[in-house]
């Protein structure tokens, strides 16, 4: 995931991608209150008391009315949720608070200054772990309920959201979230199409650079994996690539797709056959067991009788064994 991450801390290095997150995904007022030509890029690296050091993160602030709101970007690209993201993020602003502060850079008067604490996460698996601290904590006496931490985070799950919320957005990041979620060669090479004209009448050509760094070192080969992808130098070579490549990268889509298929049949089949032998060697060790404890009882037993046993479910077998003292006759025995 180094790639990935590194991916994407380039392209939300630019204050375009910035605003256009915050405008297009965080849907409160304030944001559009913000003066988007102060977005200014701090330090993301921070030395801990135990002197262990972050810098995997970006960190921005802007200006809204006469105050400085800080913006701390985290990029998560794990495949699996973190249940304690929020004791995180909770720290990681604590850590941007320290900074601050050893450094001499808070306003005048001392006070903290705002934080959007805010998590891109990309993973496969949608989002369920809480997204405030206080959801982690132990129920303690009542007395300790105003002392408790509150330390909130907004998150952007990008899996969450679907083409036809996307489409209409404008933006890069609408379209960074859309080739994401793009399930198909095709779908990419429209949607690079669609970046070549967003990005060409935005006037932001200092992005076409970070974009193909991360078509061609992440997403490209994450999509078809094992493939070499060729070297490609802005969106215009990308784009005449894949119109070379994109039918012979569909069939090796579909055939991995299919050899995907076959693979977990094929475990499917086993599993489901070895439950199978299990329980047929089950029933016919107790159905063998169950016959010589009624030979004993009842003397010989008759074909009819060798025929429910062998026919028998292990639940079945169960309840004759459970029976067997009270019934007189096998008669008696195997009657419902």
């Amino acid at each position: 995931m180094a790639d990935h991450d590194h991916g994407y801390k380039l392209l939300f290095s630019h204050p375009r991608m910035v605003e256009q997150l915050l405008r297009g995904f965080v849907r409160e007022s304030w944001v559009e209150e913000l003066d988007y030509s102060t977005l200014e890029k701090v330090s993301g690296s921070y030395v801990s008391d135990d002197l262990r050091e972050r810098e995997d993160d970006v960190v921005w602030r802007v200006r809204w009315k006469r105050e400085w709101i800080y913006i701390y970007l985290l990029l998560e690209f794990q495949s699996t949720v973190d249940r304690y993201m929020a004791l995180r993020l909770m720290v990681y602003v604590g850590l941007l608070y320290q900074d601050l502060q050893r450094s001499g850079r808070l306003p005048e008067g001392g006070r903290l200054p705002p934080v959007l604490p805010l998590v891109l996460y990309n993973g496969e698996k949608r989002w369920d772990a809480p997204v405030d601290v206080g959801d982690l904590l132990q129920e303690g006496p009542a007395g300790l309920r105003i002392y408790r931490p509150q330390a909130r985070f907004l998150l952007i799950d990008e899996g969450a959201f679907g083409e036809e919320e996307l489409k209409p957005l404008q933006g890069l990041v609408a379209l960074l979230f859309r080739l994401e979620n793009a399930n198909c060669a095709e779908a990419i090479q429209a949607l690079v199409e669609e970046l070549i004209g967003e990005i060409q009448r935005s006037d932001a050509q200092e992005l076409e650079r970070a974009f193909t760094v991360w078509l061609r070192r992440v997403l490209l080969p994450a999509r078809v994996p094992g493939v070499e992808i060729p070297a490609v130098h802005n969106l215009t070579e990308v784009r005449t690539m894949l119109a070379e490549r994109v039918k012979q990268w569909t069939r090796q889509w579909e055939q991995q797709g299919l050899e995907k298929g076959l693979q977990k049949g094929l475990q499917k089949g086993l599993q489901e056959g070895l439950q199978k032998g299990r329980q047929e060697g089950l029933q016919q060790g107790e159905a063998q067991v169950l016959e010589k404890v009624l030979s004993k009882r009842y003397g010989p037993l008759p074909e009819w009788a060798k025929a429910k046993l062998r026919s028998a479910e292990v639940e079945q077998l169960e309840r004759w064994a459970e029976r067997l003292f009270d019934a007189d006759t096998l008669e008696a025995l195997f009657s419902e």
